[in-house]
């Protein structure tokens, strides 16, 4: 499966990895991300967290399973 993670900071970089751990988890997308998420295998996707209906479109475009919100600021 396919999971996004909204947001750029450690806790989201710290959850994004963890779940890319699941052999269940196929990728992990993490929007808007920052570059040290891309060692860890992340893929970034370039949306701030406020644009809201991008994010949805993204999602359904790429069959994401499952949103994961950071910081609260993207509710």
């Amino acid at each position: 499966m396919k999971l996004l993670v909204i947001g750029s900071g450690g806790r989201e970089h710290a959850i994004a990895k963890k779940l890319l751990e699941s052999k269940d988890v196929e990728k992990v997308f993490v929007a808007p991300g920052n570059d040290g998420m891309t060692l860890d295998g992340l893929e970034l996707v370039n949306i701030s967290i406020s644009e809201h209906s991008k994010l949805i479109e993204f999602a359904k475009d790429n069959d994401i399973a499952w949103t994961f919100i950071g910081p609260d600021d993207a509710l």
